[in-house]
């Protein structure tokens, strides 16, 4: 009897043992927590002392791992249970706050983070049957430009997208994401491909912007962007792009002159990027985060200036956190988006696109 007791003892004692370290990791949690919260707090108060969002976002993944590790620990009692769920809901409220509240310049960091997810992410999760398309037929293939056919949901259709990478090695292979011409003339190939086939047009907008070395300028660069804006205004069919990180310049309108434009939650779209922009009005690049403020170049901003037709919602904290979770939010918003404009007629839809790319930005002069 007497081990029975003394292993009943050395167990209880782990017990209190675990209990204890639990409690102390939920202070510890709920310490940093408050810390997050207090600093945010004193961000909205004085915009000179303002905190990063991505840094207070930053914060709530460190915590969000302690809490974690304190929900797989042994040992918890009720009242342990009971703050770990209220550090839960703290850190669900303040993130929903911080991303509500990003600043345009935080925003172009979110959609240039190197784990969102890049168009074969996409067609990963929300197509089937992918069969690339390479080459112009003309100069060679451009891996900054992905092409291919497939199935969105029984449906045939064409896919077009920009393509980033993650690792060196396929940072180079795909330019960082910024097509040489014949990449363009590939998109163009691909579309018209589609068009004698009546296959609806998939485009996915995520570039710095088209490449200026001087190889794709002696190609052509400047022919191939504007040869791709004219010929997607008359395509017979239907065209849907989706900014999904960058929308950079010419680069990207090359492959998103469409019937529906629709930006992800934290993408951008713009003509210049922020740091080009603060270099040309303020002769210092480090003023980009006044430069991305004066540019609307947010989904918000240019959902309110009618140049975009919707913008898909990301989950919190951003499409880096959870590409499942956005690649079913944005499989919803294709799947509207596409039942309402194969109600449309042909005609109606080529007048309809060509109108609304003429009607934005015009400018009026008011008699006084």
């Amino acid at each position: 009897m007497k081990p029975s007791r003394s292993r009943s003892v050395s167990v209880g004692g782990a017990a209190a043992a675990a209990g204890a370290n639990g409690r102390q990791m939920v202070v510890g949690a709920d310490f940093l927590l408050s810390m997050v919260e207090t600093h945010w707090t004193a961000r909205n108060r004085d915009a000179s002392k303002m905190e990063s969002g991505l840094r207070a976002q930053q914060e709530l993944k460190k915590i969000e791992q302690q809490i974690a590790q304190l929900e797989s620990a042994a040992g918890q009692d009720e009242e342990t249970r009971h703050e770990i769920q209220q550090l839960h809901r703290r850190v669900d409220a303040l993130r929903r706050e911080v991303s509500a509240h990003l600043s345009a310049w935080e925003k172009t960091e979110l959609a240039r983070h190197p784990q969102r997810p890049y168009t074969l992410d996409y067609v990963e999760r929300i197509f089937t049957d992918w069969s690339e398309i390479h080459g112009d037929r003309g100069f060679g293939d451009d891996p900054a430009i992905v092409c291919g056919m497939a199935r969105f949901h029984g449906e045939d259709v064409m896919i077009v997208g920009h393509q980033k990478a993650r690792d060196t090695k396929q940072k180079v292979y795909r330019n960082f994401g910024m097509p040489n011409p014949e990449g363009y003339r590939k998109a163009l190939r691909a579309m018209q491909m589609a068009a004698k086939f009546r296959r609806p047009v998939f485009t996915f907008v995520d570039t710095p912007g088209a490449y200026p070395g001087l190889g794709a300028e002696e190609r052509g660069q400047a022919e191939a962007i504007a040869r791709n804006l004219r010929e997607m205004a008359r395509l017979e069919i239907p065209i849907i792009t989706v900014i999904t990180g960058e929308g950079g310049s010419g680069g990207a309108l090359a492959i998103a002159i469409a019937d529906r434009v629709l930006m992800m939650e934290n993408a951008i779209y713009s003509v210049i990027s922020p740091e080009g922009c603060a270099s040309i009005m303020w002769r210092d690049a480090m003023k980009k985060d006044l430069a991305a403020q004066a540019l609307k170049i947010t989904a918000k901003d240019l959902g309110d200036l009618g140049c975009i037709d919707g913008v898909v919602a990301e989950p919190e904290g951003g499409t880096h956190t959870d590409h499942e979770a956005s690649a079913t939010l944005l499989d919803a918003a294709l799947q509207k988006h596409y039942a309402e404009l194969k109600k449309i007629p042909v005609p109606e839809l080529v007048a309809s696109r060509y109108n609304k790319f003429r009607n934005m930005a015009q400018c009026f002069r008011v008699e006084a």
